[in-house]
């Protein structure tokens, strides 16, 4: 189980984030790569009422379950995203899928987008293009982070810490849209490549 440290930040301008990013030094580690989520809950939201997440995500070939949670001492007004996770690869996403609705556990919402992942000592970049726009995240230590905020010409006041369950609903209110779910068919998006 590892702590996550985390903030996200929208992107206007996809291209001249990542030059950016290479010039401050990230080395790409996963090219453009289409990516599923699917949460996964009670009828009544048992985990959600307790803040917890279970997901399975299917990332180009590769299966994984998580598990995300607050950690023991959280500060709901800390600046970065905080959550203890614990994640394996599985074989079968499917398989696994069934055997929690077997036990109950339900898909609850689906949200989808392409990534690509960068790295550089002592944290990580993520550029997610999602059906409600462009979105970055740096994961690492809050230093880091703002060090990179700074490195990469982020404004920090641009920054959040909402899930993209949070960011997606905020669209809907703002949209009128009646998606249910965050992926390109519902939100009515066409992904681009």
């Amino acid at each position: 189980m590892a702590a996550e440290i985390e903030l996200k930040f929208p992107v206007a301008e996809m291209e001249s984030l990542i030059r950016r990013a290479e010039s401050t030094g990230f080395q790409l580690v996963t090219p453009r790569t289409f990516e599923s989520n699917t949460l996964y809950d009670t009828a009544d939201r048992q985990l959600r009422q307790r803040t917890e997440l279970v997901r399975i995500r299917q990332y180009g070939e590769r299966w994984t379950l998580t598990h995300k949670r607050l950690p023991e001492h959280n500060d709901p007004t800390a600046r970065f995203k905080t959550r203890v996770e614990t994640e394996t690869t599985v074989s079968d996403g499917e398989a696994l899928a069934e055997v929690f609705t077997r036990m109950g556990y339900g898909p609850v919402f689906r949200y989808e987008k392409f990534r690509t992942e960068w790295d550089l000592e002592g944290g990580h970049l993520v550029l997610d293009e999602t059906p409600i726009g462009v979105w970055a995240e740096l994961e690492g230590q809050p230093e880091w982070i703002d060090a990179m905020l700074e490195k990469l010409g982020v404004d920090p006041a641009t920054s959040s810490t909402a899930s993209y369950g949070a960011l997606f609903l905020e669209w809907k209110k703002q949209s009128g849209s009646a998606a249910e779910n965050l992926t390109f068919d519902e939100a009515g998006v066409v992904a681009a490549g």
